[in-house]
């Protein structure tokens, strides 16, 4: 080999031994940059999640420290119905200083809330738009220069003042609930809870409950657990029709009591209902028919049924609920059947679950998400933002709705709510309940339904608590809400 070969080649080696070098150098500063790089698409990722979603809750939250920093720049803006009148609002008193006023007072607390001393209701979750100015522009810059604070953001809620009022009125003096929804849309239109209180005098409210327990402040339509009585009927049906394609053959004998799987069920007041089928079972509500049902029903599927109807699950609801409970499964004692398949035992619902439950069958099977805030508008009226309809989804096909809907029609039409609903302009599809609550057969009364006219308008859930003392009846105060909404809503 030449010299000259023997020096290139040297140099070759030279070449390679600096360029394995330098990779091996440049690996850390790789490792670091790519490091650098994923920590950067990380932290912009969050901050896009922040802003796009997060920041409303957030601000939201009542502990949150930054709402006073809005509220330094922006007065609150207003709560108002879906039919325009104004629900609550930012007012100044004498020295200046802004509070938040609500003209309907105790009529429409649960659903709106409070802005003191915490908040609640929509107060609590509409609160990063009231402190959100779409103002206009020029109007914004003048109140720069003068130093004066921005005017916020109105929201427009789905409630009726009409249906509100009607509810809160018919419920009257007696502890309970009412909810009206849309079943096609989620839409509240009206939601009350009594006992109430008067949310402009929430600060002498929250120090009573402090020596009184304070249970006027849960609101009963999305926290109050009540066992779901003959209502519950509705599922238990459900789960037959599933089990027993024949269901149509189904007849029973009703002698007013009986034994099952050694727990003695009697019917309300010991009524003899004598032979009744699927459909006259719901109608008359007849307790030995459905813990005659109960002790046939696969309860492993019967749990399966009901969760999907969101038993013990959360709810697509974004303000406080309290969870429904259904505690039998496939491995549960016989003897639970019978009080379970009637609504008893230690099966509990809300009012709202309620009347999604009802909603669904309702909508053709699918569930749609309850919602109170229907638009944002700017102080001069122009809408920044829109909430639309959303689905949580199919539960039961449209043909069991259809099923359900024609096995339920006779709870109006000749059965427990016929005497309720005599003469209405409209039909009736729903269940009524006597749900007992303690050794001495107290009971509370529920009615959840929809009024049919062209196709289901609105759904209403009632409870009375303890009506079995009062001789309050749900039924008797949802016609009273189906003719307000008729006679006054109804387009």
């Amino acid at each position: 080999m030449s010299r000259k070969n023997t020096t290139r080649t040297s140099r070759v080696s030279r070449e390679e031994i600096e360029k394995k070098n330098n990779d091996k150098r440049n690996v850390p500063v790789l490792v670091i940059t790519y490091i650098v790089v994923i920590l950067f698409v990380s932290m912009m990722a969050y901050l896009v999640k922040y802003v796009a979603v997060d920041s409303e809750t957030t601000i939201a939250n009542p502990y949150n420290t930054r709402q006073n920093l809005y509220a330094k720049k922006v007065i609150k803006g207003s709560i108002i119905s879906s039919d325009g009148v104004v629900l609550a609002e930012t007012k100044t008193d004498d020295n200046g200083n802004e509070y938040r006023y609500y003209p309907y007072a105790n009529k429409f607390v649960h659903a709106v809330g409070y802005d003191s001393n915490g908040q609640a209701g929509l107060e609590m979750d509409s609160t990063y738009y009231l402190l959100t100015s779409n103002e206009n522009i020029v109007k914004q810059i003048y109140h720069a220069l003068k130093n004066e604070k921005n005017k916020g953001n109105n929201v427009v809620s789905t409630l009726n003042y009409d249906l509100q009022t009607t509810a809160y009125d018919a419920l009257g003096y007696n502890d309970g609930a009412v909810v009206v929804i849309e079943p096609d849309t989620g839409k509240i239109l009206a939601m009350v809870s009594k006992p109430d209180y008067d949310p402009n005098d929430i600060e002498n409210v929250i120090a009573d409950s402090q020596t009184t327990g304070g249970s006027y402040l849960v609101n009963r339509v999305t926290q109050g657990l009540y066992p779901p009585g003959s209502t519950f009927k509705v599922l238990t049906a459900l789960e037959y029709t599933r089990e027993n394609p024949d269901y149509e053959n189904y007849s029973y004998e009703c002698t007013g009591e009986g034994t099952f799987a050694g727990v003695p069920i009697h019917c309300y007041h010991y009524k003899v209902h004598g032979t009744v089928d699927l459909k006259d079972s719901l109608a008359y509500s007849c307790n030995t028919s459905f813990s005659n049902i109960g002790i046939t029903i696969d309860m492993g599927k019967f749990r399966t049924l009901c969760e999907d109807f969101l038993f013990n699950k959360s709810l697509p609801y974004s303000g406080y609920y309290n969870k429904s409970v259904f505690e039998l499964d496939g491995k549960s004692d016989k003897s639970l059947a019978p009080q379970t398949a009637i609504g008893q035992g230690n099966t509990l619902i809300t009012p709202l679950h309620n009347a999604l439950i009802m909603s669904t069958i309702a909508n053709g099977g699918v569930m749609m998400k309850p919602y109170m805030i229907d638009r944002i508008e700017n102080c001069d009226g122009a809408v920044v933002k829109t909430f639309k309809p959303d689905s949580y989804g199919k539960i039961i096909s449209p043909t069991e709705a259809s099923r359900m809907i024609g096995l339920l029609s006779g709870v109006s039409e000749y059965g427990t709510a016929a005497d309720y609903f005599y003469g209405s302009s409209y039909k009736i599809i729903g269940k009524t309940g006597t749900a007992e609550f303690n050794a001495n057969n107290d009971s509370h009364s529920w009615f959840v339904g929809f009024a049919d006219k062209d196709d289901p308008d609105i759904v209403v859930c009632v409870i009375v608590e303890n009506a079995s003392n009062t001789g309050a009846s749900a039924s008797y105060i949802a016609r009273q809400i189906f003719d307000c909404y008729y006679n006054n809503v109804a387009d």
